[in-house]
């Protein structure tokens, strides 16, 4: 499974291009695009977005992720996964029970706190054995309690495998997730809809994506009730509203956007966001989530003043949400053409989730680009492209 490092998105477009014969001319007409900006995404004057990624990818023949690159394994995480894989393959052959059954909820509370904080090495170490464990036990002693547990662990897999675009683990994850849902509460159910189109998202199949939320909306409509249902809900427009920006489809983003805003009224009496089943949501997640589609509507300025709001009261929010957030914003800034500025939320996001930061695409995209536009040498973007190891 071990993975060369990618030189960036938009290099890579260069190299799956030249790779499969085509000509600037003739990719960029399957794609849809001008040879002009086609041009400028692959030498770097430009920042690929993932509407963009997802048309040329689909005009090569190519996922998604398979054109922004996998994240390479290192020798630590191989070993890691390794043991990850033999847990999962193990699904349907319980071992012994844990001796202290008492112990997986905190387990798993802590698994997600790494998660939280995006300690991607954290996760790796804990994930296999506390996987291992809550199967094991659910097996022991079935219930609904004990298979949501499963559920929420595969959950964690899946999030772990998409962060580093090694989607065959995540498509793997979400297929357990389903099947331990179905022998837990229903909110699981919903839980693993919401992971399953996430790996449409990350493939580029934004419109599979978006009904397999269609689908789940009208389940949780009917299965969930109080709290759950307004917390599942959620979570899904969540999903749906990014899927939606992602397409390009402006007016099933604001039915999504609309949908999760109320939805978030359920929670607008806590001091933060609510986390259950290992996700956040609540006005400032569905926030944060309205800035990053609107950035891939092209609504910079909009995303920037919902951003500004939503910074200057605080927030409660882990790294895994304030990371891409400072991502999002860079994205924008950018495209308006304030490169210090652009500059200065990828350093925030890097100083927010360093790991996190270190295999996103979408940070080494941003520093590729940044990069080939400043003509002359910047110390900070110097240091910053040496962290994300984007050759200057």
């Amino acid at each position: 499974m071990t993975a060369k490092r990618t030189p960036g998105p938009g290099a890579n477009v260069a190299l799956c291009r030249k790779a499969r014969g085509l000509s600037q001319v003739a990719l960029a007409r399957r794609a849809g695009m001008s040879v002009s900006l086609l041009s400028k995404v692959e030498i770097g004057d430009r920042a690929l977005t993932h509407g963009m990624g997802a048309a040329l990818a689909r005009a090569m023949g190519m996922t998604l992720d398979e054109l922004l690159g996998k994240a390479p394994v290192t020798p630590t995480n191989e070993e890691g996964l390794t043991a990850l894989s033999f847990a999962i393959r193990r699904f349907d052959l319980p071992g012994e029970p844990p001796a202290h059954p008492e112990e997986l909820p905190r387990a798993l509370a802590e698994l997600n706190e790494h998660r939280h904080r995006t300690e991607l090495a954290a996760v790796f170490r804990k994930l296999p054995g506390v996987l291992a464990d809550v199967t094991n036990h659910a097996h022991a002693f079935p219930s609904p309690d004990a298979w949501t547990r499963v559920a929420d662990t595969y959950s964690v897999v899946y999030w772990l495998a998409a962060r580093h675009r090694w989607m065959h683990l995540a498509e793997l994850a979400v297929l357990k997730q389903r099947l331990a849902a179905e022998r837990g509460h229903p909110v699981a159910a919903t839980v693993a809809a919401r992971d399953e189109a996430g790996t449409f998202l990350n493939s580029g199949d934004f419109a599979g994506g978006l009904a397999v939320i269609d689908r789940a909306v009208v389940q949780a409509e009917t299965t969930l009730r109080g709290r759950d249902r307004a917390y599942g809900l959620g979570i899904l427009h969540l999903r749906g509203l990014t899927l939606a920006g992602r397409a390009r489809e402006r007016g099933a983003a604001e039915r999504h956007i609309d949908a999760a805003w109320r939805a978030a009224e359920e929670f607008a009496g806590n001091a933060g966001d609510v986390e259950e089943h290992g996700l956040h949501f609540g006005p400032e997640n569905t926030a944060v989530h309205v800035i990053a589609t609107s950035t891939d509507l092209e609504r910079h300025r909009a995303a920037l003043e919902t951003a500004r709001d939503l910074l200057r009261s605080g927030t409660s929010l882990p790294a895994t949400r304030v990371g891409p957030l400072h991502m999002t914003l860079s994205r924008s800034h950018l495209a308006l053409g304030d490169r210090d500025a652009a500059l200065s939320s990828l350093e925030d996001a890097w100083e927010a989730a360093p790991e996190l930061a270190r295999v996103h695409p979408t940070c080494q995209e941003l520093v590729r680009v940044l990069t080939s536009l400043h003509r002359r040498a910047n110390p900070r973007l110097t240091h910053l492209a040496r962290r994300a190891g984007v050759p200057l």
